[in-house]
C-alpha cells in the first residue's frame, strides 16, 4: 500500500475509534481528537495539492524532512562539526575572538589540531635571536604628497558594514570600541548615521549608490558630499569601485531592513530592496576616475582619498595605474578585497565564482604598483577573513600596509554565525533591524568587547613579530612565511607570489612579460 493511503487510514481508523469510544462510554472521549482530527485533515489536504511532492506522498512524516532540514546548521554546528570544520570561519577560529573580546584566557592546550603535512597548510619561520617591540599600537600614516591631512591608521580596523546591513545598536558598539582603542570605523556603503558618531574615527565609504550624498535622481551631489566629509570624525573618504561578495553586482539592503529611518540616512524610498547600481554614474573610465578622486580629495579639504577593489580581470587595473600615471593624480590608498569577503546579501554565484582571492589579488596589486613606480604614494589596505595576528602579518608580507576586519569584529559583538545576515532574524541582534532583536544586543558590554578584541588581537601580531624577529613592520617579509603546497613541496609565499629571484619585480617591462607569460 502507498505510505500515504496508509497513514490517511490509520488516521481514520483512530479518530473512528475515539468517536465510537465517545458514542459508548462518555463524550469525554472527544477531546482526544484535538490531536488525530487535525492530523486527519492535513493528511488528506496534502493528498490533494500538488506544490510539495514529498508531503504529498508522504502527508505526515514528510514534515520531518523540513523540520531537520531547518535547523540543519544549528545541528551541524552545535554537535557534529568538529573545532576545525565549521565554514566560513571553524570554531578554533571564532574561539579565539571570543576569548580576546572577553579577555579570556586564550592559550590552547595539547599540541596543534589541523594536520601540518596537508596541501595549504602555512607557517612563519622564527628565529632562534627574538627581539623585543615596546609599542603594541601598530600604525601606518595615510596621505601621499598631495593629502593635506594625513591620518595615522592602526593596521587593524572595522570593515565596511553599513547600517541598515547592522542594527543601531550593533553600528553605535563597533564605533564606541574604535573610539577606545584608537582605530578606524568603516562605515560602509549605506552613508553615516548618528549611531556612527559615538567617538571613533571613521572611513566613510562612497558606493555605487552615493547614499548620503546623491541628489533625487541619485546621482552625486558634491555640496552634499562637501558637508558630510568635512565633519572632523570623518578622516579618510574610500571611493567602493566592487566587493569581495559581490564583485560587478552592487549592494543588496533587503526591503525588510530599509526602515524609514535607514531610508532617510540613504535618501531612497523606505520599505523597498535597495539594489546598489552595478557601475559607477559620475565616470566610466579610468581617466574618469582619477578626476572624480581628485574632486573627493578636494571637496573634504585634502584628506585621504582611495578605493576599495576586489581583481577580476587583471588588466582593468593595470589600466587604472597607467591612468594614475598619465594624470599624475595617486590616490592615497587602495583597499583590495578578496573573493571569499562578505557579511550580507549576495548571489550564489556572485559569492561562490567570481573575484579573485585575497593573496592572489593583494600580491598582484603588490607587483603592478611596484612595477609603475606607484607604491612610493599608495598605502595598501586589505580585507577577506582577517580575525588573528598570523592573518595580519601574512597579509603585511604580501604587501599591506594595513588590514580591516568585518566578521572578526562581529564576532567580537556575539555574532555566532548562524548564518542569516540577510533575512532579518540576526538571533544576537548584530545583522537585523527588528528591535525585540537588536535591544539584546547591549552596547555597554559590546563596545567594550570590540575595544579588547582589538588590543589583544594587535599584542598577539606583536608577540609573533618578535618570535620572528621582525623588529618593525616594514621587516614582515614574503620570505619568512610558508604554505604547503603538495605533498613534497613547501614553497615561501615569496617564491609562490613573486617569483624565484628573491625580490619583487621591479620594472614594468618585466612585470607584464612576466604577466601575459602566466
Amino acid at each position: 500500500m502507498e505510505v500515504r493511503k496508509l497513514i490517511i487510514s490509520i488516521m481514520v481508523v483512530i479518530n473512528l475509534i475515539i468517536v465510537s469510544f465517545g458514542f459508548i462510554f462518555t463524550p469525554s472521549w472527544f477531546w482526544l481528537l484535538i490531536i488525530p482530527f487535525p492530523l486527519l485533515l492535513i493528511a488528506l489536504y496534502h493528498s490533494f495539492q500538488t506544490r510539495h511532492a514529498i508531503l504529498r506522498n508522504y502527508p505526515l512524516v514528510g514534515y520531518f524532512r523540513f523540520i531537520f532540514e531547518s535547523i540543519r546548521p544549528e545541528l551541524r554546528q552545535y554537535f557534529w562539526e568538529s573545532d576545525m570544520d565549521g565554514r566560513p570561519f571553524n570554531r578554533r577560529q571564532r574561539s579565539i575572538v571570543y576569548q580576546r573580546a572577553k579577555n579570556q584566557r586564550e592559550t590552547v592546550a595539547f599540541g596543534m589540531q589541523s594536520d601540518p603535512q596537508a596541501v595549504g597548510n602555512e607557517w612563519a619561520a622564527h628565529s632562534v635571536f627574538p627581539c623585543h617591540i615596546e609599542n603594541h599600537d601598530l600604525r601606518t600614516v595615510v596621505g601621499n604628497e598631495a593629502c593635506k591631512k594625513p591620518y595615522s591608521l592602526s593596521v587593524f580596523n572595522i570593515s565596511a558594514m553599513s547600517y541598515g546591513a547592522l542594527s543601531k545598536t550593533a553600528i553605535t558598539a563597533l564605533n564606541k570600541g574604535a573610539a577606545l582603542q584608537n582605530f578606524a570605523h568603516n562605515t560602509g556603503e549605506g552613508g553615516i548615521s548618528d549611531y556612527h558618531n559615538n567617538g571613533g574615527d571613521l572611513i566613510w565609504q562612497v558606493g555605487t549608490g552615493y547614499f548620503g550624498c546623491r541628489n533625487a535622481e541619485g546621482k552625486f551631489d558634491p555640496e552634499l558630499f562637501r558637508e558630510k566629509s568635512n565633519r572632523e570624525n570623518v578622516k579618510m573618504i574610500e571611493l567602493k569601485l566592487s566587493q569581495g561578495a559581490k564583485p560587478g553586482h552592487g549592494g543588496i539592503l533587503p526591503a525588510a531592513k530599509n526602515t524609514p529611518e535607514v531610508a532617510a540616512i540613504r535618501h531612497v524610498i523606505p520599505g523597498t530592496d535597495v539594489m546598489s547600481p552595478p557601475a559607477h554614474s559620475a565616470f566610466s573610465t579610468p581617466t574618469e576616475m582619477m578626476h572624480f578622486l581628485q574632486q573627493m580629495r578636494e571637496l573634504s579639504g585634502g584628506k585621504p582619498i582611495g578605493f576599495k577593489i576586489c581583481i577580476g580581470d587583471k588588466n582593468e587595473f593595470i589600466d587604472i595605474c597607467h591612468a594614475m600615471q598619465n594624470t599624475q593624480i595617486f590616490p592615497d590608498f587602495i583597499s583590495v578585497d578578496g573573493s571569499e569577503g562578505g557579511t550580507g546579501a549576495a548571489p550564489l554565484e556572485f559569492t561562490d565564482n567570481l573575484g579573485m582571492p585575497l593573496y592572489d589579488a593583494l600580491a598582484f596589486v603588490t607587483k603592478t604598483l611596484i612595477a609603475f613606480g606607484l607604491k612610493k604614494h599608495i598605502k595598501l589596505i586589505v580585507s577577506s577573513r582577517i580575525v588573528t595576528g598570523f592573518d595580519i602579518l601574512k597579509v603585511i608580507a604580501l604587501g599591506a600596509d594595513a588590514c580591516y576586519s568585518a566578521r572578526g569584529m562581529m564576532f567580537a559583538l556575539g555574532c555566532i554565525q548562524a548564518l542569516k545576515c540577510n533575512e532579518d532574524v540576526c538571533p544576537v541582534g548584530v545583522a537585523t533591524q527588528q528591535p525585540h532583536l537588536y535591544k539584546g544586543l547591549d552596547v555597554n558590554d559590546k563596545y567594550v568587547r570590540v575595544a579588547q578584541f582589538h588590543r589583544n588581537t594587535l599584542r598577539a601580531t606583536v608577540e609573533i613579530m618578535e618570535a620572528c624577529g621582525f623588529k618593525t613592520l616594514a621587516d614582515v617579509s614574503a620570505d619568512k612565511f610558508f604554505r604547503k603546497v603538495d605533498a613534497t613541496r613547501t614553497l615561501s609565499f615569496q617564491e609562490i607570489y613573486f617569483g624565484t629571484e628573491g625580490k619583487l619585480v621591479n620594472s614594468h617591462t618585466d612585470f607584464e612579460s612576466k604577466l601575459f607569460e602566466d
